[in-house]
């Protein structure tokens, strides 16, 4: 299954749930391809790479780029918008594919806490979504959000 994580500028949380769906899809043997997108460039924001080695899962080699960047961009099994900004651009997505929304804060600009916060609440959804896949379903939006806590 291929799946692809939008958000704004894919410099913090598209670039957090990457990391999570693939760290978590090894981990519970689920073939999950994973990407992440954004739609503008920027880079990655220190402070993801910071909270997520707290975790053990680190970004090396992760960059921002746009949706063109991105491998086969037009063959997904399920885009995941992570961001308001990125969900309101996200119909312009051409092909059939899953969609699910679930809107985590911008921690940019905040302190380490709150990255801390989205970067639980990301790894709570990702855990959710993967065991999920796992079984052979998508789940609900709803489902996510719940799960994300």
């Amino acid at each position: 299954m291929r799946l692809l994580v939008l958000c704004t500028h894919n410099s913090a949380r598209s670039q957090m749930a990457e990391a999570w769906l693939r760290h978590l899809a090894q981990e519970m043997g689920v073939d999950l391809e994973v990407h992440s997108a954004g739609t503008q460039k920027t880079w990655v924001k220190e402070e993801a790479k910071a909270v997520m080695a707290e975790v053990g899962i680190h970004l090396k080699g992760h960059f921002s780029k746009t949706l063109l960047e991105v491998p086969d961009p037009w063959n997904f099994h399920l885009v995941l918008t992570v961001c308001d900004a990125a969900q309101e651009a996200c119909p312009a997505y051409p092909a059939q594919t899953a969609k699910r929304h679930v809107a985590f804060p911008d921690p940019s600009g905040k302190p380490l806490e709150e990255w801390r916060r989205v970067r639980d609440a990301l790894g709570r959804m990702a855990r959710y979504l993967v065991e999920n896949l796992k079984a052979g379903r998508i789940p609900t939006e709803e489902e996510l959000k719940g799960a994300a806590g």
